[in-house]
């Protein structure tokens, strides 16, 4: 009885960081760190929306000014291009680097996988975003922070990453599965759309809204692992994740990666808007 007392006892002790994963962090705790020389917080919310209130002390980044237009829109530019912006953004690959945004998990959740497939080590989520840090009544300003810029140094790993070819490779493929992060609606070809309706063949629909509860704070992992399971997207598989241009299938990686322990997942960064205009690409309806 004692031995059962005790485990209890630990597991209520243990960190909500722990449970949901090491790279999610409290507003509590990032309070305790957010002044150490080895800590950046950036703000991917929205250019006005930061001049408006931000967390003190954030940098902004805007993710779109990571993207190329052409040929296909909202894909990375080259490694070095993107070091340079981070770096002037105070950011590098050593850092500890903390992303939030306006809730929805999806702006944070992109630039967490840009982040961790250039190199960086160290990258975690704040739990709640903006929302949870007003409601532990931390620090908020309007008056943009003084930037120290850095080096970033770009070390690209080519396992988080998946291009057009090895999408079509996992199509049909008993050891991977294929995640289409959109909404059921563009998933089924039922949303207004000027892109080819429906989705790459094969792929499981799991909305990136569905990692996170009201509050904008992530799920437990309970409740996590059981939509993965049902949607047969297994730890033993590959898994490549897309969305319509990347972005929303960035918090699903987060999910996976950091509070579930998948080893083997890859976002197609080309996404559906480089599948659907390849004319020899089939969509599903």
């Amino acid at each position: 009885m004692k031995k059962i007392n005790i485990l209890l006892l630990l597991i209520f002790l243990i960190p909500i960081s722990f449970v949901n994963g090491q790279d999610i962090i409290s507003a509590q705790e990032l309070a305790k760190i957010i002044k150490k020389d080895n800590v950046v917080l950036v703000s991917a919310r929205t250019a006005s929306d930061y001049k408006k209130v931000h967390i003190t002390g954030a940098v902004h980044i805007n993710h779109t000014d990571l993207y190329n237009e052409v040929p296909v829109k909202n894909m990375l530019k080259n490694p070095g291009e993107i070091a340079t912006i981070l770096g002037s953004k105070g950011i590098s690959e050593s850092k500890t680097i903390v992303l939030y945004d306006d809730g929805t998990g999806k702006y944070s959740g992109r630039l967490y996988w840009i982040l961790s497939y250039l190199g960086a080590k160290d990258v975690k989520i704040l739990d709640g975003h903006m929302d949870a840090w007003k409601a532990a009544r931390k620090p908020v300003t309007k008056n943009p922070t003084k930037i120290k810029p850095a080096t970033f140094t770009a070390k690209v790993d080519k396992a988080k990453i998946a291009t057009m070819a090895q999408v079509k490779a996992a199509n049909g493929s008993a050891s991977s599965v294929i995640v289409d992060a959109r909404a059921p609606e563009e998933y089924k070809g039922a949303a207004t759309t000027e892109l080819r309706k429906g989705h790459i063949p094969g792929a499981v629909n799991i909305e990136f809204k569905n990692m996170m509860d009201a509050k904008g704070k992530l799920k437990s992992v309970a409740e996590l692992q059981k939509i993965f399971d049902a949607a047969g997207v297994t730890k033993d598989k590959e898994v490549i994740l897309y969305c319509e241009s990347g972005v929303r299938a960035g918090i699903i990686y987060f999910t996976l990666c950091s509070a579930l322990n998948y080893t083997k997942v890859k976002v197609y960064d080309g996404a559906y808007l480089e599948w659907q205009a390849a004319s020899a690409n089939k969509v599903e309806v």
